[in-house]
């Protein structure tokens, strides 16, 4: 509905393509208040979320040579989470000292995630937007995390370009 149009208007005025789906956005957007319920909707991915985290971690510490028995080891580093729902991997890294921006074009996720943030003390640039948006302004960051995103965009080949633009030279998607 009406969510959905003006999400879609906001990140294509100026722009012919776009990789928004309105059917998964309109999916996502009724499901919103749900993500921080690990017995909800969203059970599979509280479950499988420590399994991630790990390997993120793993692999940005040896990338990046960071110090891994640090208390926040991933400190110093720019982390950009797309399709960032409720925060559910943002929110981690940034205990874990990063940098996080979170992005998802369902402006109802992003309102769920910046609550859930600041309830949790912590300081995450939630947007509601694009990969091809911030590839667009020139944004770059160490790590670019899409996970379980792809499924849900249309135009596949423009979204990994938009993803592969985000990292900067050396850094992990």
């Amino acid at each position: 509905g009406d969510l959905v149009s003006t999400s879609r208007r906001a990140f294509t005025d100026g722009m012919r393509d776009t990789t928004i789906n309105d059917a998964e956005l309109a999916k996502f957007a009724a499901m919103a208040d749900e993500w921080w319920d690990p017995t909800g909707k969203f059970k599979p991915l509280h479950k499988f979320n420590p399994v991630r985290l790990g390997y993120i971690r793993e692999k940005a510490i040896a990338r990046f040579g960071k110090d891994g028995g640090a208390r926040r080891p991933l400190e110093g580093l720019r982390f950009l989470d797309i399709g960032c729902g409720g925060g559910l991997l943002s929110e981690p890294m940034a205990r874990l000292g990063a940098t996080v921006t979170g992005i998802d074009p369902a402006e109802r996720n992003v309102h769920i995630a910046e609550l859930h943030a600041r309830q949790s003390g912590l300081d995450i640039d939630y947007r509601a937007t694009t990969a091809e948006a911030l590839a667009a302004a020139g944004e770059r960051y160490d790590v670019v995390l899409n996970m379980e995103v792809v499924e849900h965009v249309d135009n596949v080949p423009l979204y990994m370009k938009s993803c592969a633009e985000l990292v900067k030279p050396g850094g992990l998607m």
